[in-house]
Parts: C-alpha cells; structure tokens; sequence
C-alpha cells in the first residue's frame, strides 16, 4: 500500500470521523499528506470537523495495523475517491463513497445491478441464474449484493456463463455473509470482485445495507429488479438508480404474490419490462451474443451432429417439456396434460433430464427447467 492511501486509510479509522466527515476532509484535501500537515485546527476550518475528533488521529496506530494486517491476510486493496482506479460511474453519485476495501479484480465499466427478494421462488431464481448467464456472455458484469436468493442467483449466473461479477457487502470484505455464500464469495474472487466501503471485521449490521445499495446501484449503468415485495431493500437500490440518472428494469410476477409487489409497481412507473434476455440489452445497447439457459437441439434417427458442444442433444418429446418447464415449475399431471405423451413417457423422460442435469425436480413431483 502506497504512502497517499495509507494516509487516508488512517485518517478514515479517525475514532468518530464518519463517512460524511471523511468525504468533506477528501473534497478538501488534494492529498492524504496535505490533510495530515493540517491537524485538528485545520480540520476545523476546513470541513467543520470537531477538534476532539481531530485529535483522535493520532491515537489509533494500533487500529490502522490491525486494518493493513487484515487486509494482506486477504489480499485485498484499498481504493480512495482519488485514487485512478476507483469507478468511473460511482464517482458520478451523489454520495459516493471516499474509501474502498476491493479483493479480486473486475472491470467496472459496463455493468448491470440485478437485486431481488432473499426468499425467491424457484422460477425467478432459475430464471435470474439463466437471464445473467447470457447478460454476461453478452459483456455484461453482474453487481448484486451477495445474499441469499435473487442476489446469490445473480452471482452464479454471472459465474456460470463465463462472465464477471461484482458482490458489494454490507459488511468487511474479509466476512463471510451469508456464511453459506462463503464458498461463492470465493468463487467471486476469482472470478470478479469483492468490495466493501466498511473496514476488514465489520460486522453485517441492518444498517450498513441500505447503504451498500447505493453502491450497488452507483457501479451499474442500469438495475434489474427480480421478484421485490413493496418493503424490500431491492427498491432502494432502483431508487438510488433513478437518482442518478441509470436504467431501471424489472420482472412481471403474479398480481396476487406478495413478493412480486414492487416489482410490478415499478413496471407501472415506467421501468423496461424484462421477460427475456434482449428486453434487457436493447436499452444497454447491446447485442444478445448467446442466449441465455442450455439450448436445445432436436436429434432424429442417423443424426450425425457433434454433441461435443457441451449442450446435450434432446429427443423431440425432451424439447415439449423443455418448452412447458421453461417459465415456471409444473406438476408431472399438468405436463402429461398439456404434453399429449403418456404418462410412462412423461416420467421416463423426466428421469433422463434430470439425471443429465436439465431438469430439477422440486417438491410435490414439480419440475423446473435449470
């Protein structure tokens, strides 16, 4: 860690500095050097920072090592609002944030927002994991913020396709949160980036997610909202993204779900609807490069396509129930039904998807398509 950033990193572990506090003295202040040369009294004038909270710098030596130790232990960096590889498109914001701890490496260009409902049913979240997998063939760099349901889908998709990722946490970069998502945290460092405004050991508290939203929403060129009641976090995400002049998106769901409620609300406010892969990128202007989920292919007797390309090859009859399982979970009667195969068929051909991983089923005999 460079001298500048370490200067800054010790100013902002200032006992009762604060977030604001900090931004004031990093508007004033062209470097860390000049804004230590200051002093408490300077401080004061400049940025209207209490002197006895200007005095505390000098007082927490033990802190700042703590926080440089910890962060070495992750690899991890610390980026400052001057620093020249801080997002372009968080600098625009009204809030941004002044400090950055980052693990992992991304390209913060071109991004999409996807956030949703921690408890997603299990359509929006195969349809989310199959809509980012091609955002992210597609170029795209998937932000979310790393917790269960919607967000997890998001990152895996991202993940799945090839593509990159973004978590931003409402905790320190080195916690684990949600501690089952400490595996896909992992994965995200390698294969995207991992970052924090709180310092390493900051403890998820309720309070720091709303603003990690704006964050979120300030890295993303647009924000896609999937399955959001009319109280849920992912609001305040688009709500930032319309402060700040980025697309909003959102998922239709069933009028009589709750969980759909502010989803659909947004829809009626004017945000693009999305229920494939392009309604998402025409307004990015971007072009769909591959679709989305596993593609399907029609094998005939004495076909002689290569099957090597990683999708697996479908019997006619494995096509119709692709198609039928493609938007939402159906019970095995409803797909005999609506099929015209005959139950012996509709099950042995179940069986095959799902043991070649095609298929998930649920409880109750209800099938997805993955």
């Amino acid at each position: 860690m460079d001298d500048e950033t370490l200067g800054w990193l010790r100013i902002a572990l200032t006992p009762g500095i604060g977030r604001k506090r900090l931004w004031d003295l990093m508007k004033m202040y062209p470097s860390s050097e000049e804004a230590l040369r200051a002093g408490p009294s300077g401080w004061l004038k400049s940025a209207g920072v209490p002197e006895e909270i200007g005095r505390g710098l000098g007082r927490n030596d033990r802190a700042l090592q703590g926080v440089v130790t910890a962060l070495e232990k992750v690899k991890a960096k610390v980026l400052t609002w001057h620093s020249p590889d801080y997002p372009a498109l968080l600098r625009e914001i009204y809030d941004p944030p002044a400090i950055l701890f980052t693990r992992g490496s991304c390209e913060t260009g071109n991004c999409l927002a996807v956030v949703g409902t921690r408890k997603g049913t299990a359509a929006m979240l195969a349809f989310t994991r199959d809509l980012c997998r091609g955002a992210a063939r597609a170029g795209l760099t998937i932000v979310s913020g790393a917790a269960r349901g919607i967000d997890g889908s998001a990152h895996v998709g991202a993940l799945d396709g090839g593509g990159k990722t973004i978590a931003v946490l409402g905790c320190g970069i080195d916690v684990a949160y949600p501690a089952e998502h400490r595996e896909l945290l992992e994965r995200i460092c390698a294969q995207g980036m991992l970052i924090s405004e709180y310092p390493p050991g900051t403890k998820p508290l309720a309070g720091h997610f709303p603003a990690r939203n704006r964050i979120i929403a300030g890295l993303a060129r647009g924000v896609l909202v999937v399955e959001a009641s009319a109280t849920s976090g992912a609001l305040i995400t688009a709500d930032f993204a319309l402060q700040n002049g980025r697309e909003v998106f959102a998922v239709p769901g069933p009028v009589y779900a709750e969980s759909s409620t502010g989803a659909n609300r947004l829809l009626g406010d004017g945000a693009h609807l999305v229920m494939e892969l392009g309604d998402l990128l025409g307004p990015l202007g971007l072009k769909q490069q591959v679709k989305p989920g596993r593609p399907l292919r029609r094998e005939t007797p004495g076909s002689t396509e290569d099957a090597s390309a990683g999708a697996p090859s479908l019997l006619e009859e494995d096509a119709v129930l692709c198609r039928l399982l493609a938007g939402a979970p159906r019970h095995v009667d409803e797909l005999i039904q609506q099929s015209g195969l005959t139950p012996s068929d509709v099950s042995a051909r179940l069986l095959d998807l799902e043991l070649r991983g095609v298929v998930t089923r649920l409880p109750g005999m209800h099938f997805i398509l993955k």
